[in-house]
């Protein structure tokens, strides 16, 4: 049976990212995607936002990851000529009460290293967003947007171009523990599967995280590791709106999301959303309800008043891999070597939601040092 160093299992942008990371080491790598090509879920429908690291606890995963990755996203478009733009980015409180959640934002933003934050007043709003209604907002000028197919080709041809095998339509079927390192059987059946062994692997499975931690003997209840699916659907606002709004433009955060945002894409287009709905495992679908035209339209209306339903159509849709529920406590980022659990050199990443394209590649330097600890 054919043997490796390292088998990364799925081919996002998170996965791409630790193969193109830990390829500079010369091991035997594989990574395994069950698609027909990299990216097609979580890591290619989402608003394609380069976040600042404004929202999450201080000294989380979240937090860290989110502004490492930023700067060396940044640094990355610079050297590589990936397609960015930092448009910087306004969290507008539409009404007075919603200002305290503004300040609470930016001590928040402060305390993660965000440093170039400030609160601005309705009329420096209005001088830099003529279209945007409010009584404040938050100032980020370091968030911005990346093509993010850009980015995963980027990865990949770094991975490829130092021996990484990317095989794709490759489900994984089951892992075993086998001595110090793990079987691997992939294919849809039985009889068109293959097997090899893998002295590390790398969870990086996105939405199946979870099922692939479960394969190989991990109670994911117990680790608290099942995942819960939050969809996502995005309305595109029809040509000529590109010149409505020069920046990102998002609401106070609710407890679910960071709600319905305006995001101009690379063209300079304008997109709305994600909305936020919650589906169980078996009803995963990337469908658009349509009728939700009006309620994108009023959400959108009170930051943007000249907006009108008529001027959208749909999108897309994403599914966002969550640890917390519907109302239930922040959850951080699971990047975990299983050795605790009796799996010794399986490393767990697991509810890679937002800010996950953010903090790719600062989430490959910290598995590379588990890889390094393990071999």
């Amino acid at each position: 049976m054919e043997e490796v160093d390292i088998c990364i299992v799925g081919c996002g942008v998170v996965g791409l990212a630790i193969a193109a990371r830990i390829a500079r080491t010369g091991r035997k790598i594989i990574a395994l995607e069950k698609n027909v090509s990299f990216g097609e879920e979580t890591s290619s429908r989402n608003s394609e936002v380069i976040h600042a690291g404004i929202y999450y606890p201080t000294g989380s995963l979240k937090a860290k990851l989110c502004v490492e990755g930023r700067d060396r996203i940044y640094a990355l478009s610079k050297e590589y000529g990936i397609p960015t733009k930092k448009l910087g980015k306004l969290i507008v409180a539409r009404v007075p009460e919603e200002e305290k959640e503004l300040e609470r934002l930016m001590k928040l933003g402060h305390a993660n290293g965000v440093s170039d934050l400030h609160i601005i007043s309705e009329k420096e709003l209005r001088e830099l967003e003529p279209n945007i209604q409010g009584v404040s907002a938050l100032l980020s000028p370091s968030t911005g947007i990346i093509d993010s197919h850009r980015f995963m080709q980027f990865f990949l041809g770094q991975a490829q171009s130092k021996g990484v095998d990317t095989v794709f339509s490759s489900p994984v079927r089951k892992i075993e523990k086998k001595g110090e390192s793990y079987v691997i059987s992939v294919g849809s059946n039985e009889q068109d599967s293959f097997s090899f062994i893998s002295r590390v692997v790398i969870n990086s499975a996105g939405l199946a995280s979870h099922r692939i931690a479960e394969s190989v003997g991990i109670d994911i209840d117990k680790a608290g590791y099942r995942l819960k699916f939050c969809k996502g659907e995005y309305f595109r606002v029809r040509g000529g709106s590109g010149q409505w709004v020069t920046r990102l433009i998002y609401p106070v955060p609710d407890h679910v999301s960071l709600g319905i945002h305006i995001t101009p894409d690379m063209e300079g287009n304008l997109r709305l959303g994600p909305s936020a709905a919650y589906l169980e495992e078996s009803d995963l679908n990337y469908d658009i309800d349509e009728s939700a035209r009006d309620s994108f339209a009023e959400d959108t209306k009170k930051l943007l008043p000249m907006l009108t339903a008529d001027r959208l159509f749909p999108d897309t849709a994403g599914i966002r891999p969550k640890l917390q529920g519907p109302k239930e406590p922040f959850r951080d980022f699971v990047i975990w070597e299983e050795s605790d659990k009796g799996f010794p050199h399986f490393i767990n990443l697991i509810g890679i939601d937002s800010p996950g394209l953010t903090s790719s590649p600062a989430i490959a330097e910290d598995v590379a040092r588990m890889v390094d600890a393990c071999l």
